[in-house]
């Protein structure tokens, strides 16, 4: 460990940070591109709490170190690219913007910045971003705007958070006979091993946004079987997805595409006039986080003392 801290200690070290609802990703690599260790947090978005975000993104980024056979004291000599969901709030941009960082630099932007970066391999592009939360986001020489991402349980809709919440709201009809009983409720039921509405409201107090998305699997689970409450939930979201692709690409020639943890649900859903819309990701946003790091660092031209 000893000699492989003394080969990087006169060299610029990198991470990339892909923060969102559910769960931190990071990577390390050398100037170079050159993978030298991962790392998982907890959930990152600082919507649902700066400091819990914060230590999110310390957690990750220590292990990526750890990985990586260096100290944990190393992480004072990396320049980090950071994504987050929330932060194109101002509140909570400040907020990070303002953390005592434990980088040597930090460059902060949005999770919908370095998802677009990661899918196009370049600062241009359209990406609806769907996981946790949900977000449609263009960025050009001329224009940049997003779509929804306003934060669940208010916006996000067709991400795992809303799926879950449709899911519970269902259930909830079942419970008290208001719809005749499915095989989603049945499912929901047996996931929180509940058998009332009572039940099921307790488990669900303080909630955030990633534990509703927990159940977002046993929607598309449940469509799958023929369930017609399921299959309601999905062909929402599909119209949603669809209208949202349009208006994204809009009189523009520009490339989209569709990133998260639920893409790979929603992509064989869709109209072949939707997909038609898409193109594969190039790499995963923490890729992105990372080339928005060395990018930004570079054109500094600064240097470690």
């Amino acid at each position: 460990m000893v000699e492989q801290d003394n080969k990087f200690l006169n060299q610029t070290l990198y991470i990339g940070i892909d923060g969102g609802g559910t769960k931190c990703r990071a990577i390390l690599t050398d100037a170079n591109g050159l993978l030298l260790g991962e790392g998982l947090g907890g959930p990152a978005n600082p919507f649902y709490g700066v400091e819990r975000a914060c230590n999110s993104i310390e957690e990750a980024s220590l292990e990526a170190v750890i990985d990586a056979g260096l100290p944990p004291s190393m992480l004072n000599k990396v320049v980090a690219g950071v994504g987050l969901a929330g932060v194109n709030l101002p509140n909570l941009h400040k907020a990070l913007s303002d953390w005592k960082n434990p980088f040597l630099e930090m460059y902060l932007t949005t999770d919908m910045d370095i998802a677009n970066i990661g899918a196009h391999d370049d600062m241009y592009g359209a990406a609806i971003i769907i996981g946790t939360g949900s977000v449609g986001y263009v960025n050009t020489p001329k224009t940049k705007f997003m779509l929804g991402g306003y934060g669940f349980p208010i916006s996000d809709k067709a991400s795992g958070a809303w799926l879950g919440l449709k899911a519970i709201e269902h259930t909830l009809l079942v419970l008290d006979r208001f719809k005749a009983s499915s095989l989603l409720a049945e499912k929901v039921c047996d996931f929180y091993q509940i058998n009332t509405g009572i039940e099921l409201s307790e488990k669900l107090v303080g909630y955030a946004s990633s534990q509703y998305a927990k159940i977002a699997s046993l929607v598309f689970n449940c469509a799958s079987k023929g369930d017609e409450y399921a299959l309601e939930i999905v062909e929402e979201g599909v119209e949603y997805i669809s209208i949202l692709a349009s208006r994204l690409v809009e009189g523009e020639s520009l490339r989209l595409s569709m990133i998260g943890g639920l893409a790979k649900y929603w992509r064989p859903q869709l109209d072949s006039k939707t997909s038609a819309y898409f193109s594969d990701v190039k790499q995963q946003p923490e890729f992105g986080a990372l080339k928005f790091a060395i990018q930004n660092w570079t054109k500094e031209d600064r240097k470690i003392a």
